[in-house]
């Protein structure tokens, strides 16, 4: 069969506009497809976010509470009793003197008039 020249025949043109309205739907699927897609996983993104900082305000809130808990629980400070010279016993103030005297801080005389006051 001899093949035609020119212009192509209505079968032809219909076949190529049916490929190019093909494609075409095609192409705009797979952008609607990809752009829902975006859409989706910024939704995800955002609720995951907000889910973020709401579990971090009920975490403050709760450390706050935990705090006011604490605060009310934790005992009066206790006056501080200075402890008295006497509660020393000799020996100890003995041995500091000693320890004085081995460090030189103290001289023979000083550290003999010291233990004299301590024995009475």
């Amino acid at each position: 069969m001899p093949r035609r020249r020119g212009r192509p025949g209505i079968a032809g043109t219909m076949a190529r506009t049916a490929v190019i309205a093909g494609t075409a739907t095609a192409v705009s699927g797979g952008m609607q497809r990809r752009s829902a897609n975006k859409h989706a996983a910024q939704q995800e993104q955002d609720a995951a976010n907000q889910a973020a900082y709401e579990s971090q305000a009920q975490l403050d809130e709760m450390q706050a509470q935990m705090n006011t808990m604490q605060a009310e629980q934790a005992p009066a400070p206790q006056p501080a009793v200075a402890a008295a010279p006497a509660a020393d016993d000799t020996m100890t103030q003995l041995q500091r003197l000693a320890d004085m005297k081995n460090a030189g801080l103290l001289t023979d005389a000083e550290f003999s008039s010291a233990k004299a006051k301590l024995l009475g």
